[in-house]
């Protein structure tokens, strides 16, 4: 399983794309894209709303390095945040990863994480069955209890809110459980 430290969109892109059209995980003839705006966050506005803007948050689990010293750190609170519409026939995604700081920095500056290829399968396909349910009223199969899931991994440290982007902007996913 690769261990990567590395924020790569293209891993993102490919597989979206692949799941989109190999694999026809939303085969309703509809046009999807994936983008990335990295300052977006979780409110949708009324106006918004109204436009069809729906919010998916998922807890994934992510590797870290430190831009300064190196460091790196795995984390199973990693919040990834989808923002999706589907408008006539074009759905968009827009995504955006939050990152964490370095402990031993506490430079203020939060490094972006990086996934293996299972775990980004594995958000986009929950966010798939999110699109289908929410845009094309179908079940929602993957999802049993409505809440989004983190990954199942254990933890060995506590999770410092105090060097996650998503805890400082009250939207990690560590209150899930």
């Amino acid at each position: 399983m690769s261990r990567s430290t590395d924020w790569t969109p293209s891993l993102w892109l490919d597989i979206f794309e692949e799941l989109l059209y190999d694999d026809n995980e939303l085969d309703y003839g509809d046009q999807w894209t994936l983008n990335f705006n990295y300052s977006q966050t979780d409110k949708v506005t009324k106006e918004e709303r109204k436009r069809g803007w729906k919010v998916y948050c998922h807890c994934a689990y992510g590797n870290f390095r430190c831009a300064t010293c190196n460091k790196t750190w795995p984390s199973a609170r990693v919040v990834v945040l989808f923002r999706y519409r589907l408008r006539g026939d074009r759905g968009t995604v827009i995504m955006r990863p939050f990152g964490q700081s370095c402990r031993r920095c506490q430079d203020d500056e939060f490094d972006l994480p990086g996934f293996s290829q299972k775990e980004v399968e594995e958000a986009l396909l929950r966010l798939f069955s999110k699109i289908r349910k929410n845009c094309y009223g179908d079940e929602d199969d993957r999802d049993d209890d409505g809440s989004s899931a983190c990954s199942t991994k254990v933890w060995t440290k506590p999770h410092e809110a105090s060097l996650c982007e998503a805890c400082i902007m009250g939207i990690c996913c560590q209150d899930d459980e």
